[in-house]
């Protein structure tokens, strides 16, 4: 018996490769949630792993999507009858690794507190003057809402559960308005809507409120509260 080229070509080769490190992600991520619902792995591993998985499925996602070797990564997944629900939750609803959206910021030192304190303030800066520059592109918002969400759920008792569930719903949910919007579900090239950047805008506004007005409640003389900008 002869073997089964699957390729003719460097192009075609290439085409092959592509699909498999696409399958071979989206299989990773499925055993790596598994281990996380078991407790086999601790959760810094856990979303360390998890975080460069994402990483590396919307490179690879989107290079196959850009050429038209796939439609879509559901359709791939039916295609080759993958059973990976974990991981198409992980990958295409919600984007973020379990640890950011469920995550408690655990017990942390003064000094800890304080460079974890500094580390949200610059994250809220750096998101509201990028949509002030009028950066729309989802790969450059994106990253900057979901650092934002990871780093406020590291803060040491800065109870900013409104603003946080706020900035999270704009990277898992759809909203209901007629130009629905669900970062971690839209195409790196795609751009949000001046009337979307407003109304995130306006929500980092009013977490950054909350935020600051937790600190202020929590200082007791140690590490102080930052001065809103």
């Amino acid at each position: 018996m002869e073997p089964v080229k699957l390729y003719e070509s460097p192009r075609e080769r290439r085409k092959f490769d592509d699909l498999g490190d696409l399958y071979a992600l989206i299989k990773t991520t499925e055993k790596l949630e598994k281990a996380y619902a078991r407790d086999a792995i601790v959760p810094e591993d856990y979303e360390r792993a998890c975080l460069r998985l994402i990483s590396q499925f919307k490179t690879s996602e989107s290079a196959l999507l850009r050429d038209g070797t796939i439609t879509s990564t559901d359709e791939f997944m039916r295609e080759y009858k993958m059973d990976c629900p974990r991981a198409r939750e992980r990958l295409l609803r919600i984007g973020v690794p379990a640890t950011i959206l469920h995550q408690s910021a655990g017990n942390a030192d003064a000094a800890d507190s304080a460079v974890r304190v500094a580390e949200c303030v610059q994250h809220f800066i750096t998101a509201m003057d990028a949509l002030k520059l009028e950066q729309r592109a989802v790969d450059e918002v994106q990253p900057l809402v979901s650092d934002l969400v990871n780093s406020l759920s590291r803060v040491p008792n800065a109870r900013v559960e409104t603003g946080r569930e706020k900035l999270a719903d704009w990277l898992v949910h759809t909203f209901p308005e007629s130009e629905p919007v669900q970062l971690n579900a839209m195409r790196a090239a795609e751009e949000i809507s001046d009337d979307q950047a407003r109304q995130l805008l306006f929500d980092l506004d009013a977490a950054y409120s909350e935020f600051h007005r937790s600190l202020r409640s929590n200082d007791d003389g140690g590490s102080r509260s930052p001065h809103k900008q």
